[in-house]
């Protein structure tokens, strides 16, 4: 086994001279999570939010936090309204830590202070309820540590009235494989490049003009299909993936190839292991999110790329889902590891949808053809030549701000589902 790991390892140096790998990402420290709060309002009570890093939880609260995997989410609420609103803590993390239990895990025989000490910081630090008409008031909850991205749900009660915030926020420190600021943050197209579909006839027929795969870098070779359509933002659509236990993958960088090869050996969990890239509009994804189970052999993970098109205003995000089922040797990757995916790629896209249902932004279901049909009995292969087969089909998943719930979900008009009934899988469509 050690001549194994050390030839591994031998691998993974040669791989990042190869591909200019550094060492380690660059990272942002300071206290600055004020001034990157994600702010929003409804009606005339408005949060503010911001999740801090590591060290600068250790800054404000004089201990690690992090390193008994608290994660301080400070919290800002300005109340024009006229009722006293209350924070539900739950709301953000149901296995949230009161501050007497956090200042708790960090007494020792030499703390300064002793306990009573730590409690009475801990306690001032503290978010504390009720917000009063024209109050505003700041504070943080303590809640169990996430890397990448964070969704913070803020419910603020009062008598016969409710307010529901969800902002995902990106957690600093996490060298995740997207550029927010590029996604997110301002277009990638030029504005004449931009449609806006309002008509349904229309926007089916631009998805199923899209290509049936994504593809290698040069275009030459078709990969994995493109069995997936998001129509979200920030507001609903990733907040609701983020709140069914998604996770943001992480750069391609030294230190992530080797956590990659270890898990592999010894079965470990990596909730945010890379992926390979592919390609869609002359680009790798702009990212990649993964559902992982307790080992890196197994993940539900999609890839996804923003479009130029809108529909009804919103972002349209072209993906790939697929499920992988193991972990393998193989030249066709750089990393000489890649996942084995499952060949009935059109369980993992039916899997997000079940899943999206119970995510509360769910709003919208449908079906465009424009992958085309590979039955069982002639799969396509992917780009590490793991075959797979298809009904065809790309998944629509239309997501909105507003909750849902399982009856309030719309079914598009489509002939998939009659179709899918009616011809076996193995058959050809």
């Amino acid at each position: 086994m050690n001549r194994i790991v050390n030839r591994l390892l031998a691998s993974v140096v040669i791989t990042c001279v190869l591909c200019g790998c550094a060492t380690t990402p660059s990272s942002t420290g300071g206290l600055a999570y004020r001034s990157r709060a994600e702010t929003r309002s409804n009606g005339w009570v408005e949060v503010s939010a911001a999740v801090l890093s590591a060290d600068e939880s250790e800054a404000v609260y004089g201990v690690p936090l992090a390193k008994k995997m608290i994660q301080p989410v400070w919290i800002e609420v300005q109340d024009d309204d006229t009722h006293s609103y209350y924070l539900m803590s739950p709301g953000l993390d149901p296995n949230f830590f009161p501050a007497s239990e956090a200042a708790e895990a960090f007494v020792h025989g030499d703390s300064p202070g002793g306990k009573d000490e730590l409690d009475r910081r801990f306690r001032r630090l503290a978010f504390h309820n009720p917000v009063l008409p024209g109050q505003t008031i700041s504070g943080f909850v303590l809640t169990n540590l996430s890397e990448g991205v964070k969704l913070v749900q803020l419910d603020l009660i009062a008598s016969g009235q409710a307010r529901t915030f969800s902002i995902l926020i990106v957690v600093p420190g996490f060298f995740a494989d997207y550029h927010v600021s590029e996604v997110f943050r301002r277009e990638i197209y030029p504005p004449e490049q931009i449609v806006n579909y309002t008509d349904d006839d229309a926007f089916r027929a631009a998805l199923e003009a899209l290509p049936c795969c994504a593809t290698n870098k040069d275009g030459s070779k078709n990969g994995d299909p493109l069995n997936l359509v998001i129509v979200g933002g920030l507001d609903d659509a990733f907040p609701a993936l983020v709140r069914r236990g998604w996770s943001p993958t992480e750069q391609r960088w030294s230190g992530a190839i080797m956590k990659v090869i270890t898990s592999a050996l010894s079965g470990e969990r990596y909730v945010n292991a890379p992926v390979s890239d592919l390609y869609l509009f002359g680009r790798p994804q702009d990212l990649a999110l993964q559902k992982a189970r307790d080992t890196i052999h197994q993940r539900n993970h999609l890839r996804l790329w923003l479009s130029p098109m809108r529909y009804q205003g919103k972002p349209v995000w072209v993906g790939q889902i697929s499920r992988d089922i193991g972990v393998r040797f193989t030249f066709h990757s750089p990393t000489l590891t890649t996942h084995k995916i499952d060949p009935d790629v059109d369980e993992a896209r039916t899997a997000l949808t079940e899943d999206m249902a119970y995510s509360q932004n769910l709003a919208k279901i449908g079906f465009v053809k424009g992958v085309g049909a590979a039955p069982q009995s002639a799969p396509r292969e992917n780009l590490t030549t793991d075959p797979y087969y298809t009904d065809g089909y790309r998944q629509i998943l239309i997501f909105d701000r507003h909750p849902s719930s399982l009856s309030e979900i719309e079914f598009l008009p489509s002939e998939a589902g009659t179709r899918r009934n009616s011809v076996p899988l193995g058959e050809d469509r």
